[in-house]
C-alpha cells in the first residue's frame, strides 16, 4: 500500500503549516483564550485557505476533498493547538451533504464553505457516557413543521454557532435535525473548557427545526467516526509538536554541567515517546482509510484508533512533563498547553476506557478459550 501523499496534498499541509505558524503563534492563542476561547476572524483566516470547505462538494462552493485532505489538515491544526473547532465543521459539512435534503444542502452548504456560517454537533447528554443511541430529547411533527425539545451538553461553541446538528427520537427512533441558534426556544450557556477553547450547553424547548434524515443512527454514527478520525490526526499533531518541544528543551537544559539530552536514561524514555507517536500515527492513518468502509468495519477500526490514540497521548503527555520538570505544567510555558489539549482530545467522541469497551464487544466472535 502506498502512503506517500500526493503533490495536492503536500501543498495543502505546507500552506496550513505556514498559516499556524505565521498566524496563530502562541500569543495570538492566549490572546484568543483570554477573549473566550474562540476567534472568529481566525475562522475567516482558515476559510479563506479553503478549509472549512473540504468537505463540500465543488457544486456549493467546496473544495471536493475526502479524509485523507481532511487528515493532514487536522495534523498541522493539532501542532498549533488550534482552538477554532475545524473538526466540528467537517462532521456537519460531511452530514449535510451525505444526509440531508437538496434544499437544506443548498441553503448551508455554501455558507459553511465560505465561513460565513458555522454549524457544529449537538450530540452529548447528561448520562449518555458516549452511547449513540441514547437519545432523551424528543422531536415532534405538526403540519408538516417540526420541533425539538430537549438539552445537549459540551457543545463546541455552542454560544458562537449559527446552527446545531441535533439528534433527536421520533417514535422510539433517532432522527437527525438542524436547528438554527436564533430560533425561539433556544437558549445557551457558555463555559470554558480544559484546552482554552468553549463550549455550551444549549436547552431546545419546542424549538423550530429541519429535518436532515430520518435514519439519525446510522448517520449520527458516521458523524461521529468522522469526528474520530479528525481528532486522532489532530492528536498526531498535537504529539509531535510535544516531542519536538520536549527534545529542544532537553538539548538546552543543563543538569551536572551537560546537556540533559546525554543522559541515557532519559534517552530511553524520548526514544519510548517516538515509538508511541509513530504508533498514533499509523492508527490514525487507519482511521482515515476506514471511513468509507461498511458501517460495521468502520465502527470497529475508528474505535481500535482512538483507542490507540488515547493510549499514546496519555503516554507522550506525561512523559513530555515529567522530563521538563515542574516547568511543565505552569500556564506561562507552552508544554501545559499541549499537555491539556491532549487530555481533552482523550475525553472527545469517547474515551479510551469506553474505545476498549467498543473494541472488546466486537470481538466477541473470536475471544475466548476454544476447543
Amino acid at each position: 500500500m502506498d502512503f506517500d501523499f500526493s503533490d495536492d496534498q503536500e501543498q495543502l499541509r505546507d500552506a496550513v503549516r505556514k498559516w499556524v505558524d505565521k498566524g496563530y503563534d502562541f500569543d495570538r492563542r492566549r490572546a484568543i483564550v483570554a477573549a473566550g476561547g474562540f476567534d472568529r476572524a481566525a475562522y475567516g483566516e482558515m476559510a479563506e485557505l479553503g478549509l472549512t470547505g473540504l468537505y463540500v462538494s465543488e457544486d456549493h462552493g467546496g473544495m471536493g476533498m475526502g479524509p485523507t485532505e481532511a487528515m493532514v489538515t487536522m495534523e498541522e491544526l493539532g501542532r498549533g493547538i488550534v482552538l477554532e473547532p475545524l473538526t466540528q465543521t467537517l462532521i456537519c459539512s460531511a452530514t449535510l451533504q451525505t444526509h440531508a435534503p437538496a434544499a437544506l444542502q443548498a441553503a448551508w452548504l455554501p455558507r459553511m464553505a465560505a465561513g460565513e456560517a458555522i454549524v457544529v454537533l449537538a450530540q452529548q447528554e447528561r448520562g449518555a457516557r458516549y452511547q449513540l443511541n441514547r437519545c432523551a430529547a424528543q422531536a415532534s411533527e405538526s403540519n408538516g413543521a417540526w420541533t425539538v425539545r430537549g438539552t445537549k451538553s459540551v457543545v463546541a461553541i455552542g454560544d458562537q454557532a449559527d446552527a446545531f446538528v441535533v439528534p433527536a427520537t421520533v417514535n422510539g427512533q433517532i432522527a437527525l435535525f438542524l436547528v438554527e441558534r436564533s430560533a425561539n426556544g433556544v437558549s445557551t450557556q457558555a463555559y470554558g473548557t480544559q484546552d482554552g477553547s468553549r463550549a455550551a450547553e444549549v436547552v431546545m424547548n419546542k424549538a423550530p427545526a429541519q429535518l436532515i434524515t430520518l435514519n439519525g443512527l446510522s448517520a449520527l454514527e458516521e458523524a461521529v467516526d468522522i469526528g474520530i478520525a479528525c481528532t486522532c490526526a489532530e492528536a498526531v499533531g498535537v504529539m509531535d509538536k510535544t516531542l519536538a518541544i520536549t527534545v529542544d528543551y532537553m538539548n538546552t537544559r543543563k543538569q551536572f554541567g551537560v546537556n540533559i539530552a546525554s543522559f541515557q536514561a532519559l534517552r530511553h524514555r524520548v526514544a519510548d515517546m517516538k515509538m508511541q507517536l509513530e504508533l498514533g500515527r499509523s492508527m490514525s492513518y487507519y482511521a482515515s482509510l476506514k471511513l468509507h468502509a461498511p458501517a460495521d468495519e468502520r465502527r470497529g477500526a475508528l474505535a481500535r484508533a482512538k483507542y490507540q490514540l488515547g493510549v499514546s497521548m496519555r503516554f507522550i503527555g506525561q512523559q513530555a512533563v515529567q522530563l521538563h520538570g515542574g516547568i511543565a505544567v505552569t500556564d506561562e510555558y507552552i508544554v501545559s498547553h499541549y499537555f491539556k489539549k491532549l487530555t481533552q482530545l482523550d475525553m472527545s467522541f469517547g474515551d479510551t476506557l469506553h474505545q476498549l469497551g467498543e473494541v472488546s464487544a466486537r470481538m466477541q466472535d473470536t475471544a475466548g478459550v476454544f476447543a
